[in-house]
């Protein structure tokens, strides 16, 4: 049986390199690809592929969010995210949406295809360290865009540098910087910043 498969990832050079590396295993094919979260969807929508591969972070809509999206569009389609940042927060979410994987980029190209493989037989793979964060950091009381906002202010970027970066306008970043302080009972998001990265949840 060859195992389709839709690959997202927003960095071309990563997507190339993993459909090339996945390709090169004679059970699993991947038939389409895409960078963006809606482009995933579209994707995985016209192919119905046994497993999506989706980036943590895409433009659009992040993995998480195409991953609780395809369970809807595409029940038989098994969701794996792959992320460079593997907070204890995201993997609690992925888990909670029915991700059935969930693995950093540093994983080998050899454990990404047993993990394919292992979901399609309706197993779940999740990264020992990863899990083992996740499990001493509690739960976050911070939503996912929360988490990236702050992360993006715990070096200090001005409000307007974070807009930029996370494709926000500049009052949402201060809705969600001011939101992130008071769940964490912080004097100001570089104090929330701090909390928030001491307990692993950015």
């Amino acid at each position: 049986m060859t195992i389709r498969i839709v690959l997202a990832d927003d960095e071309g050079l990563i997507r190339d390199a993993v459909a090339t590396l996945l390709g090169l295993e004679e059970d699993l094919e991947v038939v389409a690809q895409a960078g963006t979260g809606p482009d995933a969807l579209t994707m995985v929508r016209a192919h119905q592929p046994d497993v999506a591969i989706l980036d943590l972070q895409m433009p659009g809509l992040d993995g998480i969010e195409v991953a609780q999206q395809i369970a809807v569009d595409a029940p038989g389609c098994a969701c794996v995210i792959v992320t460079s940042h593997g907070r204890p927060g995201y993997l609690k979410r992925a888990l909670q949406v029915g991700v059935r994987a969930f693995l950093p980029k540093t994983a080998s190209a050899k454990v990404l295809a047993d993990a394919v493989r292992h979901v399609v037989t309706g197993g779940r793979y999740v990264d020992p360290e990863l899990a083992a964060e996740a499990i001493s950091a509690g739960a976050s009381p911070l939503t996912a865009r929360e988490a990236d906002v702050l992360e993006l202010a715990a070096d200090g970027a001005p409000v307007e540098e974070i807009a930029q970066r996370a494709a926000l306008s500049p009052g949402t970043v201060r809705n969600y910087l001011s939101s992130a302080a008071g769940k964490l009972h912080a004097a100001n998001r570089h104090e929330a910043a701090r909390t928030a990265r001491a307990r692993g949840w950015i």
